[in-house]
């Protein structure tokens, strides 16, 4: 018994070791972005902001739909002193016992063209008298017809149907950009971590070549081939590149950590980012960009949701100034003591009622509303011009740099594999004695400013690449509309 606890205790300590072992994944830049997609912190933000405007719509909608609604008061039972009027004007006060039950059901359906609602209703009210001499009294309207209508007031349904459409394409179209700025963001991240990485290497192989050459310098310098200032310059060479090396270290780790959370992995996962070498060459103009940014981006829609939203205000305002309304109510009661009687001998039970609130004297507050609506649509017309031409600039400035950018990563590329080289041949030549400290120095650093600037043209690409696509909403390597379920997407996450 004894030698199994041991066995449970030692497994315990091992177990929990093993768990936290370091993974190490490598993970190229498209798979970053489509787990980002998923996975990261801002694709659920986004995933939130998408369901709240899905349920804002389908409420809307709702509101153009029939309303059927069951209203009941079971049971309602009175026992106290009420006031009462008698003929001579005076009150007194009267005992009360009674019950009383009463239900409703209607269907209610506004009326889109004119703003007004209708309804159709029945209903059944019960009395019953309690105390010395009880009795029953029903009351019944089988069938009745109510219509509400403003008569000059704003026609809210008119204007909804027209804002809340565009407001769910609105958000349609945000949530789809949010998705191509989730992977913008994670474009960002995976090259701060791939150029830790490389300037890790960078380090890394400069000090190996730094410790190699001091080594051969301190062999030449006892056969007299060098100075001893060449000495101390590689010396010095080798302690810069072991204080480069424990700064790119800490600055890969921190790196790392920042993908890793973005990404949603472990902290025992360790990341091996891989170059993105092959890139998409497609042509993107500035007047097929701009259509499709227009026709597809939440900006377009946004500045027509702004401009409705400013012309709903003004008629608001204007319908303000006088308000009538119309109420009508027709359709038949009975009552009667028993139920069955309740529903005979109907009568007819109309209603129809007409107020109206016109100001007289209000010092021109109701106008002065209309003028502030008014200046405030001015304004947002003035607004969306103004946007609408800072969109357009930025979108122009976007697709030129894009085009731009490739012939950038082709000359970057190029320098890189000359950098390489030539710094590879230099060191060779420096062990045989024929260049400088000088030289060699110089080829080391052109050699790892040329890694870093292609590593930085591809950033730049991917990024100027990705930020097209997010303004328009477009695939251009698969010709096709970026789009998606989202009834499926809103119900299913």
């Amino acid at each position: 018994m004894k030698k199994y606890i041991s066995i449970l205790i030692l497994l315990s300590f091992v177990i929990p070791a093993v768990g936290q072992e370091s993974q190490t994944l490598s993970l190229s830049l498209q798979e970053a972005m489509l787990r980002a997609r998923s996975n990261s912190v801002d694709a659920e933000v986004a995933l939130n902001q998408l369901k709240s405007s899905y349920w804002t719509y389908r409420s809307y909608r709702a509101e153009l739909m029939p309303e059927l609604s069951l209203s009941a008061t079971v049971p309602s039972y009175r026992q106290q002193f009420s006031p009462y009027m008698n003929n001579e004007g005076s009150y007194d006060f009267v005992r009360n016992n009674y019950l009383q039950m009463n239900g409703e059901l209607s269907v209610t359906q506004n009326i889109w063209l004119t703003g007004g609602k209708v309804a159709v209703n029945t209903s059944l009210d019960f009395y019953r008298q309690l105390g010395k001499h009880p009795y029953n009294q029903f009351m019944s309207i089988p069938v009745a017809i109510t219509l509400s209508q403003p008569i000059f007031g704003v026609n809210n349904i008119k204007w909804d149907r027209k804002i809340e459409p565009v407001r769910y394409s609105e958000a349609k179209a945000r949530f789809l950009s949010a998705s191509e700025d989730v992977a913008t963001y994670a474009i960002q991240y995976y090259f701060n971590l791939l150029m830790a990485k490389e300037n890790f290497s960078i380090a890394q192989q400069n000090l190996d070549n730094a410790h190699r050459l001091y080594d051969v310098a301190k062999e030449k310098r006892e056969m007299g081939r060098i100075s001893q200032n060449d000495l101390l310059q590689m010396e010095l060479n080798l302690l810069n590149a072991q204080t480069d090396m424990t700064d790119c270290e800490s600055n890969l780790k921190s790196n790392m950590f920042q993908l890793r959370s973005f990404l949603d992995y472990g902290e025992n996962v360790d990341i091996e980012p891989q170059i993105p070498i092959d890139v998409p060459e497609v042509e993107i103009t500035y007047s097929d960009a701009l259509e499709k940014a227009l026709a597809n981006n939440q900006f377009a829609k946004n500045m027509l949701r702004l401009q409705l939203e400013a012309d709903y205000n003004v008629a608001k305002a204007k319908g303000a100034q006088r308000e009538i309304n119309l109420f009508a109510q027709l359709g038949y009661t009975g009552t009667d003591h028993d139920f069955a009687g309740g529903y005979h001998n109907l009568r007819s039970n109309q209603v129809v009622e007409i107020g109206f609130e016109i100001p007289l004297v209000d010092w021109g507050r109701r106008k002065g509303q209309v003028k502030v609506a008014e200046s405030n649509r001015r304004l947002v017309e003035s607004q969306v011009r103004q946007e609408t031409q800072n969109f357009n600039q930025n979108l122009f400035i976007l697709v030129e740099r894009y085009g731009n950018q490739l012939r950038q990563l082709q000359t970057a590329k190029r320098a890189d594999e000359i950098a390489q080289k030539r710094y590879a041949t230099n060191v060779e030549t420096f062990l045989i004695g024929k260049i400088s400290t000088l030289d060699l120095n110089d080829s080391m650093v052109k050699k790892d400013e040329a890694r870093r600037e292609y590593v930085n043209e591809l950033y730049l690409f991917w990024l100027y690449y990705y930020q097209i696509r997010s303004l328009t909403l477009w695939d251009y390597q698969a010709d096709t509309g970026i789009d998606a379920d989202f009834d499926t997407i809103v119900k299913n996450y």
